[in-house]
């Protein structure tokens, strides 16, 4: 039986002039693993709006060919009929929430059902368990974290009895070894019940790494590859249309590996006969990592934090420092206190003990308090309010949702600048190089509400950016984006570090961390476990089970080949891989950090 079938369906929203859906043919058999990928914007959540009867119930537009979901075709039924055919989890979890506690949100269908209360609360407990939120049931949503509020909107799917299971961005903000749970639970659930899942996904290595049966290359509205996830690799069709291979795919590559479909790479372990290859190229191109030891701009000694005076502290005792120049990545599970630590160095959060200095000249004028305890050249600023900081410290917030203001995109980024009362042209210009910056200028008209989930990030981001801070934090700023996106807005950080910004990253993405975060500060439960660069960080067990961090996929290849290093080989074919990309996809890297590259290589000829 065919699950889903699409016949030369093409799909053009109400409000734009040009379709987003082009001649789409697409089957998809019943019990399949299927991931659809592609850039954003390229129309992959427009497709699964078709599935999932979103296309035309909610979302209006012109509308030509047929889709057939299980047999029926959606605009034959009702919204309400096809909740009983597709269960979807929405990449903003923030929009399905319905209940007031996360077990009532998980119960929600149930009851709809009208299933017996006993039954429900043993079905509800079953479907927490499996996504670790059993301990949360009782916690309204808004106390959750991000990466807590998907676990509880998978539960709620998984609680529910329907054929198709439909996941847009199941991964975004979930931690990496959540996010390995989250994916080993609902192919788990394919295993016992033979359901289709359907996964629309950037992080395209996190979701072949569990044994798809295909991938669905999504380009401008169009399906321009349908086939297995061994044929995709091998044929190198992901370079070419802006999306991420796998990290060891690229190190293979780099190696000068040829694979082709029967090798079936899809699988890490069967790498192991590219071994000596490898070695061979590791050994004779190594390097010395020298980083940069520039002056502190930003300090923090002994910072707690708790929301009520009978809970225990979400953070405590935290001290760390940010140099002029360094790009700082904070990383550790879903509730070890990530995002309220950002909030409290931004001002957002009142911590109740600790304090945290600012080394860059004050720009305020009369805005902090100097204290004989501080070090040596730095400001006090636990009396700085949110809106004294913003100028110093600028902080973009993990959901779009809860900044943007405005209706338009270019008054939502010229925002801040007229709250502070600059100038008309300046403005102007501030926003529009901010636009630039992230890919978003010729939308700069647009209204926000026409945007993808990834493109409000960006447009979130740009107003931060306009407003020209000395520090920057961003929580989860690649979450979302597709992989050339991502790449741009890298690239550009990685650029203006090098005018002296410190620049602090939330952040899950493991490969984000290594390829650009010149060191990293590891959190769980709410402390401080390891303060290091990233690459020694990630070849440490004791830290990656504690903070529930993610093998990385080099580093189990160097396990696999017997590497004794780590550190220095996860390094090595990182820095070697990111130069190779940005070289590919035209990004770049900044002139200043490929010449410091290239000063580090020391050659064993």
């Amino acid at each position: 039986m065919k699950s889903v079938v699409f016949e030369d369906v093409s799909f053009q929203y109400g409000n734009l002039d040009q379709p987003t859906l082009h001649h789409i043919d697409l089957v998809i058999d019943e019990g399949e693993k299927v991931l659809i990928t592609g850039k954003s914007g390229s129309g992959k959540s427009t497709l699964a709006h078709c599935i999932n009867g979103l296309i035309p119930f909610t979302y209006k537009g012109e509308f030509k060919g047929r889709v057939l979901v299980n047999g029926k075709e959606p605009s034959q039924l009702s919204l309400f009929a096809m909740g009983t055919q597709v269960g979807s989890i929405l990449q903003d979890q923030d929009c399905q929430f319905v209940g007031l506690s996360a077990g009532e949100d998980v119960a929600f269908a149930l009851e709809n059902d009208c299933v017996a209360p006993e039954e429900m609360q043993v079905a509800v407990d079953i479907a927490l368990q499996q996504v670790d939120m059993l301990p949360h049931k009782n916690h309204p949503p808004q106390s959750l974290s991000g990466g807590q509020k998907q676990k509880v909107a998978i539960a709620g799917i998984l609680a529910m009895d329907v054929p198709i299971l439909l996941f847009d961005e199941p991964l975004a903000n979930l931690d990496p070894a959540s996010g390995k749970k989250a994916m080993e639970t609902i192919l788990d659930i394919h295993g016992k019940t033979g359901k289709t899942i359907i996964v629309i996904e950037h992080r395209i290595e996190d979701v072949l790494e569990h044994g798809f049966d295909r991938v669905v290359v999504v380009d401008d509205g169009k399906i321009v590859f349908n086939g297995t996830p061994d044929r995709l690799l091998a044929e190198d069709v992901l370079p070419g249309y802006g999306l991420r291979q796998p990290l060891y795919v690229e190190m293979l590559k780099l190696c000068g590996v040829a694979a082709r479909e029967e090798d079936r790479i899809s699988v890490l372990e069967n790498t192991v006969k590219y071994k000596d290859q490898v070695l061979k190229k590791y050994m004779e191109d190594r390097f010395t990592d020298q980083r940069p030891n520039n002056r502190t701009i930003l300090k923090l000694q002994g910072v707690s934090f708790r929301y009520f005076k009978e809970d225990p502290y979400t953070i405590e005792d935290v001290s760390f420092d940010v140099k002029e120049g360094e790009m700082l990545a904070i990383v550790g599970n879903n509730g070890a206190g990530k995002s309220t630590l950002l909030k409290a160095i931004s001002g957002i959060a009142k911590y109740q003990n600790g304090s945290i200095y600012y080394g860059a000249e004050n720009q305020q004028g009369e805005a902090g308090n100097e204290s004989s305890s501080s070090p040596v050249g730095m400001q006090r600023i636990d009396t700085w309010t949110a809106k004294q900081r913003a100028l110093a410290i600028g902080f973009v917030m993990q959901n779009p949702n809860h900044m943007i203001t405005k209706d338009m995109i270019y008054d939502e980024v010229a925002f801040g600048l007229r709250n502070f009362g600059v100038g008309k042209e300046e403005t102007d210009r501030r926003v529009k190089e901010a636009l630039k910056i992230c890919g978003l200028y010729e939308y700069r008209n647009w209204p926000v509400s026409s945007l993808s989930y990834g493109q409000k990030k960006r447009v979130t981001i740009a107003s931060i950016l306009s407003m020209g801070p000395k520090v920057i934090i961003l929580d989860e700023p690649t979450a979302g984006q597709d992989y050339t996106s991502y790449r741009e807005f890298m690239s550009y950080l990685d650029q203006i570090k090098c005018s002296g910004i410190g620049i602090i990253l939330i952040t899950h993405d493991m490969h984000l961390a290594l390829e650009y975060a010149d060191s990293g500060v590891v959190l769980s439960g709410g402390r401080v476990i390891a303060k290091d660069y990233m690459d020694r960080i990630l070849a440490d067990n004791w830290i990656i089970g504690k903070a529930n961090l993610k093998h990385t996929s080099i580093e189990r290849m160097g396990r696999l080949f017997g590497v004794e290093d780590l550190s220095s080989f996860i390094a090595y074919f990182t820095r070697r891989v990111t130069s190779k990309t940005c070289a590919e996809t035209g990004s770049g890297k900044s002139e200043s950090r490929q010449a410091a590259a290239e000063r580090e290589e020391v050659s064993h000829e």
